[in-house]
């Protein structure tokens, strides 16, 4: 997927990015991913996206059984880290914790279930549904190994879901380690594992964790992101005018 584009894809990106003033990025993953030639001779900066309202969490809908109900999103592809996360879930078996996913297929489906056979599927739904589903799980696992600023984790952190992510999801600073969830490097089941594991440990305090995630999801906000962009930019407006 996006780890295979073309040349001529890649080669337009450079140079857009040669032509830039300013360049803005929404995490620091993508920032990391620009040629450092461009980056030493462009102002750059971080912008993180905006979270979604966090609507009050229904705690008599949500889940209180033993069970710990993990939710992935995305694109059923190992680009998103699917792969990844059911080799964790093997190394659980006989554990009390559950797998659910949502998104498109990208292989016909016993493709999948050849991996790893016990997981509910969802199909791809309006907004208002996603959350509706998120706030019938536990927590979002993302292990990605290639995002922008994969939003569905803020998505999650608003329903009042920890996250499970890579530094490659571009949720670095979402994650207060144990709290609102768990960082883990890419394609590595084990610590994925070990992370699900801490969670199901630390279920007693779901109710704490579901009202700090939100917490999280609330330091970000669209307002935030347009004014970075626009003080970032006036800033170079006003150095050319000193320059003239």
């Amino acid at each position: 997927e996006s780890t295979r584009e073309p040349e001529e894809k890649l080669f337009r990106k450079e140079e857009e990015l040669r032509l830039a003033d300013r360049i803005t990025c929404p995490s620091q993953f993508v920032l990391d991913s620009i040629p450092l030639e461009i980056r030493q001779k462009t102002p750059c900066q971080i912008s993180s996206f905006g979270s979604p309202q966090c609507e009050p969490v229904d705690f008599e809908r949500s889940p209180k059984t033993a069970i710990l109900k993990l939710l992935f999103v995305g694109s059923m592809s190992q680009r998103k880290g699917l792969a990844d996360l059911f080799e964790a879930m093997k190394l659980l078996k006989g554990e009390p914790v559950s797998l659910s996913i949502l998104g498109q297929p990208s292989m016909p489906i016993d493709f999948y279930q050849k991996q790893f056979p016990d997981f509910e599927l969802y199909p791809p739904c309006t907004n208002s549904k996603v959350r509706e589903i998120m706030q019938q799980h536990d927590a979002l696992v993302l292990p990605s190994i290639v995002e922008g600023r994969a939003l569905v984790q803020q998505e999650a952190l608003s329903c009042g879901l920890p996250i499970i992510v890579t530094l490659n999801s571009g949720g670095e600073d979402l994650v207060e380690e144990g709290i609102t969830g768990h960082l883990v490097p890419i394609r590595s089941p084990e610590k994925i594992a070990e992370a699900i594991s801490s969670m199901m440990a630390n279920k007693k305090n779901r109710d704490l964790i579901q009202k700090l995630c939100q917490k999280k999801a609330r330091e970000y906000t669209w307002e935030k992101y347009a004014q970075n962009i626009i003080d970032f930019n006036l800033s170079n407006y006003a150095q050319r005018l000193e320059i003239a």
